[in-house]
């Protein structure tokens, strides 16, 4: 008999979760092992079940996703964990990637694209969207650039986070006005955000990540 593949489904939106499971459930050689509300039910569930595939949800009551993969891949490394949100996540897969995650994918893919990872996984392959493919081609030479904000970045979105002005900022750090322009310019453009109030918002989201790369 062969053996079947083992799939955790880690969403506190139980509709969503049982989507998932349905959609998962068409597949022959599937079985969903349990479904999780919590990054600590997920981690009971995991060691309890030790599945081949987790799907992730980015957003828990109690942690976040990429906090939760870090834990499950430092005790099972061969672990395949798909980080499932229903929010872009694009500026922070150099992150996940070095969290070793198997696929960061919208809730909003189809029941086919979720299908088609799965059986890839089983393969030990994964899928990419095409401009992510494209972009890796492209800076291949400086595969370990990141786009995680720096310290003084970070430092620059607290102040914004405040409601400083450019100019203001410039007083505040003793550096020209055009120095800070850069610098909003080049965060805006790491957070894939065209506006102040969308940079406020996506760093907020964030935060916890930026801090961890902050601490020495």
């Amino acid at each position: 008999m062969n053996k079947k593949t083992k799939i955790l489904i880690v969403d506190d939106h139980p509709l969503m979760a049982e989507a998932t499971a349905s959609t998962l459930k068409q597949m022959e050689g599937i079985e969903i092992v349990g479904i999780a509300g919590t990054g600590k039910q997920c981690l009971d569930l995991v060691d309890l079940h030790q599945p081949d595939i987790v799907f992730l949800d980015f957003y828990l009551p109690d942690q976040y996703g990429d906090e939760i993969a870090k834990i499950i891949k430092a005790q099972y490394p061969a672990m395949h964990l798909v980080i499932f949100s229903g929010i872009d996540l694009a500026h922070l897969y150099n992150h996940l990637i070095g969290l070793e995650v198997s696929a960061v994918i919208s809730k909003e893919s189809s029941g086919t694209l979720i299908k088609s990872l799965v059986t890839l996984l089983v393969e030990n392959y994964t899928v990419l969207p095409v401009p992510v493919f494209q972009k890796m081609r492209v800076s291949s030479g400086n595969i370990h650039q990141t786009d995680i904000l720096d310290d003084d970045e970070v430092n620059m979105m607290s102040m914004i986070v405040q409601g400083l002005t450019n100019e203001q900022m410039a007083e505040e750090v003793h550096m020209s006005k055009r120095t800070i322009d850069n610098y909003v310019r080049k965060i805006y453009e790491k957070l894939g955000v065209k506006s102040r109030a969308q940079a406020v918002d996506k760093f907020n989201q964030f935060k916890h990540i930026f801090d961890t790369y902050r601490r020495p």
